[in-house]
């Protein structure tokens, strides 16, 4: 509830506003210097083509740095390709951390009315036991690829 109050006196008094506006302006400001990057170093690439087509020849530069630009991309997609594989995999796993303990939460949350009911602990049993008997399984089961779940 303190959150809720914090947030509703921020907006009466007018500071989401300001910090609504000084976020907006500090990204028109990187905005434009990015843009103002991007063009210098444009300039520079055209300095160093016209350099290299007077020392070599303007076929050769213009097929020099055709090749270049292309190698870049395909690194660039490279190391993209190999990073992206280990990201997913890392998600996965947070994901599946994260799946658990809900399901930790959600149990020990039912736990307390599960033992005031009817079945009390027989209700509960069943349910672990079967869980206790999966993890074994998947445990002692090993899977044909290694790699099968994790969408590659």
């Amino acid at each position: 509830m303190g959150l809720l109050a914090s947030l509703l006196s921020g907006f009466a008094s007018g500071e989401t506003v300001a910090a609504v506006r000084r976020v907006r302006t500090a990204a028109i400001v990187y905005a434009l210097a990015a843009l103002a990057a991007l063009c210098g170093l444009g300039f520079l690439i055209g300095a160093a083509y016209i350099w290299a087509a007077a020392r070599y020849g303007s076929f050769a530069a213009a097929l020099d740095f055709g090749v270049g630009f292309l190698v870049i991309a395909g690194l660039v997609l490279l190391v993209h390709r190999l990073t992206s594989g280990a990201r997913a995999r890392r998600e996965a796993r947070r994901r599946s951390a994260d799946m658990k303990a809900i399901g930790i939460t959600a149990a020990l949350a039912v736990l307390p009315t599960l033992l005031k009911g009817k079945g009390g602990l027989g209700v509960i049993l069943g349910p672990v036991v079967a869980l206790a008997a999966y993890a074994i399984y998947r445990e002692n089961v090993k899977p044909d690829d290694p790699d099968a779940g994790e969408g590659k």
